[in-house]
């Protein structure tokens, strides 16, 4: 159980700028193991964002609400997913060869693709919260989107290949073994868990975060071989946006 809470915690320490004990390091043993807990690490974030939009929904305004509920997930997280998400836009905006595209997601500046597509994703998000704002189950609604949206980057991370110099891979302990099928099986259950606050058509959201999952993946090994680690966290935005939106139209007409 030890060795289980280590790896936890390294996986925290990775996609987080939550603060952990001293004695948890970057070991690749354990951060290789860690993706199996990244639903678990999505409850965290999500349950940041709905005690924001609880105060501040209840105290200011609604929308005060949902701007609280991004703007805490971007302090939890240090923006870790929109940052590659932006870097995904400049890289495939602007380049048109692997060698380009891969240069250009290695610049730390974000370009017009890249702030273009923020703009984009973010203010969508904040459209579809803000409609979903009414929703019974707010809050366990936002714990589904964050954890099913980190499940599937480990998805990809099974079934694909990084596409880079392995020497200069600064996720290459995190992608460098599969997980065992025990522990996949396990991620699998954490991502569902919060659907049990869910009528079972609600789980229909799935399908469409796992489909946006498989073309994102084929479009990436279509231009550059395999994924990149800006590009799991472009699979991590899309995916959350989708789930918004199949939480709405489920909400909605079914």
């Amino acid at each position: 159980m030890k060795k289980q809470w280590i790896i936890f915690l390294t996986g925290i320490q990775f996609l987080t700028r939550i603060r952990v004990p001293a004695g948890v390091t970057h070991d690749p043993a354990y951060l290789s193991e860690s993706p199996k807990y990244f639903p678990v690490i999505g409850w965290i974030v999500g349950g940041f964002c709905g005690l924001a939009f609880f105060l501040f929904g209840r105290y200011v305004s609604v929308d005060v609400g949902v701007l609280a509920s991004m703007i805490t997930g971007f302090l939890v997280t240090g923006a870790f997913h929109e940052d590659g998400f932006a870097d995904v836009c400049d890289g495939f905006g602007g380049g048109w060869t692997k060698e380009k595209i891969l240069l250009i997601m290695k610049d730390s500046r974000i370009g017009a693709y890249g702030a273009i597509g923020l703009i984009s994703i973010l203010g969508s998000k904040f459209v579809l919260l803000r409609e979903l704002a009414g929703f019974r189950n707010f809050i366990p609604l936002l714990l589904a989107a964050h954890s099913v949206s980190r499940l599937m980057p480990v998805l990809v991370m099974q079934w694909s290949v990084y596409s880079s110099d392995p020497n200069d891979n600064k996720s290459k302990d995190i992608t460098a073994r599969r997980l065992p099928s025990g522990s996949l099986i396990l991620a699998v259950l954490l991502a569902l868990a919060p659907f049990v606050f869910f009528s079972w058509h609600f789980l229909l959201v799935i399908l469409p975060a796992v489909l946006a999952t498989f073309l994102l993946n084929r479009y990436f090994r279509r231009w550059i071989g395999g994924y990149t680690g800006d590009c799991l966290g472009a699979i991590q935005q899309v995916t959350e946006l989708v789930i918004y939106l199949g939480f709405l139209l489920i909400w909605r007409y079914f």
